[in-house]
């Protein structure tokens, strides 16, 4: 079922995204070589609650009904989504996928940014830039009166255009009082199908992409999604809300961009 946001529901929707914009910036200013993820989950956590929120990721089920250990998401390199934080450490030239949620006032934020770590690869570098790119493609389709379709076409497009590969299998999602709501948001499509967008559908739009092949497959922890062919991936992620003319993006990547200055995405 989708459930149309009011106006004051999308404003306790945009509190609690814009903490999770803040929160990505506070990662920003200590992800560099040498750290591990695991240090990442804990300055997230407390960020988050020391702002009146709690983790949304953490205890999350996936399908086999286990609860994920960590507050945030971190996905290294080849990861494509869902790394759990751990003891390993970054090296020059990784990059990683930081998803993050926090819960407040009754709704849900969900992020992500992907982090180059040093100084990373020219085509590694062109994969992040292509996917952030894909991002706003999606969000300029993201309008009352335009079909999903419009979304996910505008993103595979733009993708499928540098020879990068776009990943079917895990997609956006609508998103409100629960993280998880109808309808999928998927990140390829054909314009013009789909259901018919609304004022007040509020969704997160997340390309994943690939520089190699577009296939994955799970680890046997059951969360962390590689690719096949180990080629790197790429996620970055918004929460909008549907309006008439222009979404209205309701997360930010604006305090993620002051803390990495010129290095930014």
């Amino acid at each position: 079922m989708i459930f149309l946001k009011t106006d004051d529901e999308i404003e306790l929707l945009r509190q609690s995204n814009l903490l999770v914009g803040k929160t990505l910036a506070e990662l920003a200013k200590v992800i560099k070589p040498g750290v591990t993820t695991k240090e990442l989950d804990k300055v997230a956590e407390e960020y988050i609650r020391d702002n009146g929120a709690t983790p949304t990721f953490k205890g999350f089920p996936n399908f086999k009904g286990a609860s994920f250990p960590a507050s945030i998401c971190t996905s290294v390199n080849e990861q494509v989504v869902h790394g759990i934080p751990s003891d390993v450490v970054l090296k020059d030239g990784d990059i990683v996928s930081v998803d993050c949620g926090t819960y407040m006032n009754g709704f849900c934020g969900d992020s992500a940014y992907t982090f180059p770590v040093g100084e990373v690869s020219d085509s590694v570098l062109h994969l992040l830039k292509t996917t952030k790119e894909a991002l706003y493609k999606g969000i300029e389709n993201a309008v009352s009166g335009k079909r999903l379709g419009d979304i996910g076409s505008a993103v595979q497009e733009y993708c499928e255009n540098e020879s990068f590969g776009v990943v079917r299998e895990f997609v956006g999602h609508g998103i409100g009082k629960e993280m998880h709501e109808d309808p999928m948001v998927p990140n390829y499509g054909k314009r013009g199908n789909g259901i018919l967008l609304k004022n007040g559908l509020c969704i997160a739009i997340e390309p994943m992409i690939t520089l190699g092949d577009r296939h994955i497959v799970m680890e046997r922890d059951g969360w962390t999604v590689r690719t096949v062919d180990h080629s790197c991936a790429a996620h970055f992620e918004h929460t909008i809300a549907i309006r008439k003319g222009k979404a209205d993006i309701l997360s930010s990547f604006k305090f993620v961009e002051e803390v990495l200055g010129e290095k930014a995405i």
